[in-house]
């Protein structure tokens, strides 16, 4: 995708990634978080290459760095740079990656922005220096000191979003010279003597920061359940969830008989309106004699992913009467969580007995119950 230029004056963007987000809940950086077909990073790029930006600098950390190269790659004029230990020097190694006219700084976790937005704020820099958007507040807002609580005007207050946008020259010299811990650019650029104009931004560009921003990323849940039994048999080993664990029997099957990941497969699937695994992995299949069920899983992560759904949460519960499995959960529930990349408040997993009825409560079967809620994104 080839980003359009401005004839007016040079425009470049800088896209802060270079965070951890640890508040999202997620294992990796949440621009790399995957909403339907794209991620939120590439949701952004899509955005400013609508625009009159020329060229796009993506500030990464080295942690994420080759993702992030393998995702710019699909675009044209853009580039990576890697980040500071602050977002104001991951900002600073971002400009100085330039030399434009006007520069828009935007934060890699909005993916809700519009063209709207940004060129509104281009225009604001070339013609006042500066274009930063803003939203009125719309709750109440109170100062508490040791003095007391004071509500102040709400007329007067404004939350301030990304874009951030700058005449190049001000916005370097004001970082270059920049002391304390400012909070956004426009009071970097604020405490080096140039005024701040703001722009009408929108209620709907929000930043990703907490589990539940993630949530709202989506447009609606399904739900799927599955269910798996297997035998116990000797010269098997036993895997549940990914982990081996030591026991004198293990589970018999035609790849490696995860019967946890394989009822967690058809919890997906079946929420996703998709063939169970039966039909998509027969054990008719030469393929699939001894594969490991987690690589199984990884194909029905893509496809789910692939229709446009992301994991809300997973809950199952193993039925065993042997071996104990409660020293285990833990291990399980990371081999789980790091397979479906999701954090591990979106999955439990619980063991119990069949108080010794039937082929489970002999000790001669393993079964699993699981179900699943698959959101609906509504990033295209």
């Amino acid at each position: 995708m080839k980003c359009k230029t401005d004839d007016r004056s040079s425009v470049a963007a800088v896209v802060v990634c270079a965070g951890r987000g640890e508040r999202s809940g997620l294992p990796y950086n949440k621009v790399l978080h995957r909403i339907g077909c794209k991620t939120v990073l590439e949701s952004v790029l899509d955005v400013l290459c609508r625009t009159e930006v020329g060229h796009v600098t993506v500030v990464s950390s080295p942690d994420d760095l080759d993702r992030i190269k393998e995702i710019t790659l699909q675009y044209e004029n853009t580039s990576v740079v890697i980040g500071g230990k602050t977002r104001a020097q991951s900002v600073i190694n971002g400009l100085k990656a330039h030399k434009c006219d006007i520069v828009v700084i935007h934060d890699g976790a909005r993916p809700f922005v519009t063209e709207d937005i940004i060129s509104r704020s281009i225009a604001s820099a070339i013609g006042f220096g500066s274009g930063i958007a803003a939203v009125k507040s719309i709750d109440t807002v109170k100062r508490v000191t040791s003095d007391g609580v004071t509500a102040l005007p709400r007329d007067e207050l404004y939350n301030v979003q990304t874009p951030q946008t700058f005449r190049y020259s001000e916005i370097l010299y004001a970082y270059d010279g920049m002391t304390g811990s400012p909070t956004d650019d426009a009071e970097v650029y604020e405490r080096a003597g140039f005024k701040p104009r703001l722009i009408e931004g929108d209620y709907s560009n929000k930043k990703i920061t907490t589990p539940s921003d993630l949530l709202s990323l989506s447009g609606g849940c399904k739900i799927g359940v599955g269910f798996d039994l297997h035998r116990l048999v000797h010269d098997r080993k036993l895997i549940l969830g990914g982990v081996e664990i030591a026991y004198e029997r293990g589970l018999l099957g035609h790849s490696d008989a995860d019967v946890l990941t394989h009822a967690i497969m058809d919890a997906l699937l079946s929420a996703a309106d998709l063939p169970d695994i039966g039909v998509l992995f027969p054990d008719t299949d030469e393929r699939y004699k001894g594969i490991s069920s987690m690589k199984l899983l990884s194909d029905v992560l893509a496809r789910v992913t692939e229709h446009g759904y992301g994991i809300g949460n997973i809950s199952a519960v193993v039925m065993a009467q042997k071996p104990k499995l409660a020293p285990h959960i833990e291990s399980i529930r990371s081999s789980l969580c790091e397979a479906l990349e999701i954090d591990k408040s979106r999955i439990n997993v619980s063991a119990t007995t069949t108080e010794g009825i039937g082929l489970i409560g002999e000790g001669n079967a393993i079964a699993v119950s699981a179900s699943c809620i698959l959101t609906e994104n509504n990033l295209g």
